[in-house]
């Protein structure tokens, strides 16, 4: 795919995925969807690829919401598949991203755009980003996933204070409430976030996978957190970079996965 909405570089095996709408503040569109569902896809299969960096361009924002422009005329059910649509192709894939994901919150990131940071794995903020979802006052609720993953990052109460009363809040009360790992200077944010990734290459990639699938198991009401863990542990003995992890160690030498 020819990608007109996004800018993506595959760089020391880091994917850099950047929404390129920045005189609509990176507002997620139809395209803008499509574009990030076949680019997160694809870097599942691409072995080149052992981690990604999220953001949008400029500094004013990271995305500021949903282009409401398309959904205005909507009834329920086209609203419902709109919900599903994204779910099933953006948000859950990149939750359940077998490669690491980090959103850099460059700015606003509001409704769809918080929704979209909070499927990422990990979150960094420069400190002029601002954060909320504003959805009631168009008369909606968040629709990709919103509800549910801040309730599981900054608890029920405070969840429903930021969609009750659709305020925005400060890179710095982000961090505070556990929405954002880090906050750092807007000139900054890139490079801690390669600084993150450059660790994470460095680490056996399969196990990584396992890893996401234990931990967003724990979540889902359908599975047995425990369970998955126990199975994901089990299997990382079968590959080649336990095999390598564990010489390396014994051998006193830093070790050189291959994803095997």
């Amino acid at each position: 795919m020819t990608y007109q909405q996004l800018l993506v570089e595959l760089k020391n095996n880091i994917l850099y995925i950047t929404i390129n709408r920045p005189q609509k503040l990176n507002a997620l569109n139809k395209e803008v969807l499509t574009e990030l569902a076949h680019a997160v896809a694809t870097a599942q299969t691409n072995k080149q690829v052992n981690a990604i960096l999220l953001t949008g361009a400029g500094e004013k924002a990271f995305v500021a919401g949903a282009d409401i422009s398309e959904f205005q005329n909507y009834n329920s059910a086209e609203g419902k598949q709109l919900a599903k649509h994204g779910h099933d192709h953006v948000f859950d894939a990149i939750e359940n991203s077998s490669k690491p994901i980090i959103a850099a919150i460059n700015g606003f990131a509001l409704g769809g755009g918080l929704e979209l940071a909070m499927a990422c794995h990990i979150r960094i903020a420069s400190e002029n980003a601002k954060l909320g979802l504003p959805e009631v006052t168009l008369g909606l609720i968040p629709g990709y996933g919103g509800t549910q993953r801040l309730a599981q990052l900054v608890g029920k109460g405070l969840a429903f204070e930021m969609i009750f009363t659709a305020d925005m809040i400060t890179a710095e009360k982000a961090q505070q409430i556990g929405l954002v790992n880090h906050v750092v200077a807007q000139a900054d944010l890139l490079a801690k976030a390669d600084e993150i990734l450059e660790k994470i290459k460095l680490r056996a990639p399969l196990a990584l996978a396992s890893a996401v699938k234990a931990v967003n198991a724990g979540f889902n009401p359908k599975l047995n957190g425990y369970q998955t863990e126990i199975e994901e542990f089990g299997n990382c003995f079968n590959t080649n970079d336990f095999k390598e992890g564990t010489a390396a160690f014994l051998e006193k030498r830093k070790a050189k996965f291959n994803g095997s």
